[in-house]
């Protein structure tokens, strides 16, 4: 048997028992306003909940690129994404009222140079930008908040 170096990531979607965890990329939109720092937060489709843009592997693109893809499918964002991964989060995803899937999301800080007006969920989604404290404060999943509201650019290159 032989052993072969992937650059996927090991995910299979339809192949996944109900209790097994599925891997989601996730975008931590920001910008400088002076020396304050902004998150770009959207609501869910479902709950309405305040959330950060998210969503599965897409092939052919890096953790990183996918996060970026589900900026800009869900609140149009266009920037500059960061292959470091600055933490995971975990949380279930709700399919249905019942059925809720364990998942981890990775998220990688995107410096969001432009908001686009024309962007693939517009029409199902609110979009809005928050001190790093009051995203927090709107974000259920605990260690998401920990991740934003201890959030320094400067790791990133500003």
């Amino acid at each position: 048997m032989s052993i072969q170096k992937s650059t996927q990531l090991p995910v299979c979607i339809g192949a996944a028992r109900k209790g097994d965890v599925r891997t989601q990329f996730a975008a931590l939109c920001y910008r400088m306003k002076g020396e304050k720092v902004q998150v770009l937060l959207v609501t869910s489709r479902g709950s309405r909940r305040w959330i950060i843009p998210k969503g599965w592997p897409i092939d052919g693109l890096t953790p990183a690129q996918s996060a970026a893809r589900e900026a800009f499918e869900e609140a149009g964002v266009t920037g500059r994404v960061h292959e470091l991964c600055l933490g995971v989060f975990s949380y279930a995803k709700y399919v249905d009222r019942s059925t809720g899937l364990p998942c981890l999301a990775m998220v990688y800080p995107l410096r969001v140079k432009s908001l686009g007006t024309d962007y693939p969920e517009r029409g199902e989604r609110r979009r809005k930008w928050f001190s790093r404290k009051k995203a927090a404060q709107r974000i259920a999943e605990p260690e998401l908040a920990h991740m934003i509201l201890n959030f320094d650019p400067r790791r990133f290159g500003g």
